[in-house]
């Protein structure tokens, strides 16, 4: 347990390390008994953890080279960890701008599906989780309920790829409604327009969970926007 414990902390300060700059794409890494000694872990950790970061594209072994730092297109963006790192290391504006893109592909359309396919079972799940945020004394309890309220949307879906994507981006989507629910006077501001989509999913109006989801996203993303302005 502790030489797993010692090669994942590798992989994540390498990872961070490469996914942030600081290690520059193409660039050739120190030898293995030098990084062992800088990061202070055995030779099996270190290899243990190259072998994770190149499961995830990071870096690639060549012979008479050496581990190189391979370009990011060929890195796995929807890696949890990766994304992660990546989230964790871009400007805010670049968070906020990317992930509310990707949330008006996604979750409008999981919504009218959602409304469409819903069980009772699974509106229960959704109605359980708009309870728990309206009851919300501070923004960790409110963002933990928001997230669960998407991830009933998703799951009512019945779609399983739309499922496993939510079990990708959870990480990301996380920090985002945080940074939203710090940055608002009032952190439940959106409360209402979460009561408008599932109303919708209850009516089974797909068109108006379409509508309402949207209406979610664009008042996220104005309120992250108006504090950068205000900053």
């Amino acid at each position: 347990m502790a030489a797993r414990n010692l090669h994942g902390h590798v992989v994540q300060v390498l990872g961070q390390r490469i996914v942030s700059g600081a290690i520059k794409q193409g660039e050739v890494l120190p030898p293995e008994a030098t990084m062992a000694e800088e990061m202070d872990v055995s030779r099996t950790s270190l290899r243990e953890a190259m072998k994770v970061l190149s499961a995830k594209g990071l870096v690639e072994a060549r012979p008479k080279v050496g581990t190189r730092v391979r370009d990011a297109r060929f890195w796995s963006q929807l890696d949890a960890d990766v994304l992660a790192w990546r989230c964790a290391s871009m400007p805010t504006s670049d968070f906020v701008q990317k992930l509310s893109e990707m949330r008006e592909i996604i979750e409008p359309a999981a919504a009218a599906s959602a409304a469409r396919h819903r069980s009772v079972t699974q509106l229960k799940r959704m109605q359980v989780a708009f309870d728990a945020m309206e009851a919300s004394h501070d923004p960790e309890s409110w963002t933990t309920a928001d997230i669960d309220f998407h991830e009933a949307i998703l799951a009512a879906t019945g779609n399983e790829l739309l499922i496993s994507l939510f079990s990708v981006i959870e990480t990301a989507l996380s920090s985002y409604f945080t940074m939203s629910a710090h940055t608002a006077v009032n952190f439940k501001y959106s409360l209402p327009q979460h009561r408008t989509v599932l109303q919708a999913i209850r009516d089974k109006d797909p068109e108006a969970a379409h509508k309402a989801m949207v209406k979610v996203i664009s008042d996220t993303k104005e309120n992250l926007s108006s504090k950068r302005r205000k900053a």
